[in-house]
């Protein structure tokens, strides 16, 4: 990611055009019928498989189970700087990125009656392994598996490698306006649809820290548009959230590389100023892997409860 995702920098004077128009949403994928390509057949650049997955999709049951409790509204979260409107249609968003394989499986329901939300487009955005955001990567200040300069070879893995980008806080408030992305990198971000039962699954890796905010997940639901061969169009964001790892899995990643080779203080699930210690409802995600070895792979799930009719962008939070 870009480092710290807490930064004041002032904001430019000519605002970001998907900050302009927040009633028009369009995705450019390179060329028709892109999107179901890459949900087909996308490949996995991280390193491993993702074991055990027999499809890219959560399996479909039709509707949703008489046992199933309604979901208060998932909390809402701000997008933070690094935003970047639904850049690419696809559900393998790894790109050459490594680290441990995660599947994520979401599902997205009407808070109130308890109904699936199809044909959603789900957003979501994350740091790689090392807490660098790709759009931003001049600004990062992620941790890399290198002391600085002049720093004595043994130096505890908790210290930080560099500064915050200028005029950042220190506070890790986690918030800050959106920023101009600084360069054309797009891995682990990404969009799609979900199916009849409200159900959508991404391939991505288990994400890294950067100082200031704990281990998660950026994401965005929007609904009321149309889906068309250029992308996505319309309609309103009724969510923007955040999803977040317990504690005892980011301490068993902190031990596979590349994640191990971090200096950069890390914040804990309950030191973060923007996960609100509710649980599933703050966005703490379910996680099944192998205790012994997550290196395997990860498969996150959780269901989010949204507010179909709600305009929620929080772009300034």
């Amino acid at each position: 990611m870009t480092g710290n995702e807490q930064p004041d920098h002032r904001q430019s004077a000519h605002e970001p055009k998907h900050k302009k128009d927040l009633t028009r949403r369009k995705v450019v994928v390179a060329g028709a019928g892109a999107a179901v390509a890459v949900g087909a057949a996308g490949t996995l650049a991280a390193s491993g498989a993702f074991a055990g997955e027999a499809s890219t999709t959560a399996s479909a049951s039709g509707s949703s189970s008489a046992a199933e409790a309604c979901y208060k509204l998932t909390s809402e979260t701000t997008e933070g700087p690094y935003y970047i409107d639904a850049d690419k249609l696809r559900q393998d968003i790894t790109e050459d990125k490594e680290g441990i394989p995660l599947t994520l499986r979401l599902k997205v329901i009407d808070a109130e009656t308890c109904k699936p939300v199809a044909n959603a487009a789900v957003d979501i955005w994350h740091c790689d392994a090392l807490g660098i955001y790709s759009g931003y990567e001049a600004s990062s200040t992620g941790g890399g598996g290198t002391p600085p300069s002049g720093a004595p070879s043994d130096a505890p893995s908790g210290t930080p490698t560099g500064e915050p980008p200028s005029g950042a806080p220190t506070g890790g408030t986690g918030g800050g306006v959106h920023q101009d992305p600084t360069d054309d990198e797009r891995y682990l971000r990404g969009t799609w649809r979900t199916d009849r039962s409200g159900q959508v699954t991404f391939k991505t890796i288990f994400p890294g820290w950067y100082r200031g905010r704990c281990v998660h997940i950026h994401t965005k639901v929007h609904v009321n548009g149309a889906w068309t061969d250029a992308g996505y169009e319309g309609g309103n964001t009724c969510h923007t959230g955040q999803f977040f790892f317990d504690e005892e899995s980011v301490l068993a990643s902190a031990e596979v590389e590349p994640y191990s080779t971090s200096t950069t203080e890390r914040t804990t699930l309950t030191e973060d100023t923007i996960y609100d210690q509710s649980g599933t409802t703050g966005g703490l995600l379910k996680l099944k892997y192998n205790k012994k070895n997550i290196a395997k792979g990860v498969i996150g799930s959780i269901t989010m409860g949204v507010d179909p009719d709600a305009t929620n962008d929080n772009t300034t939070m």
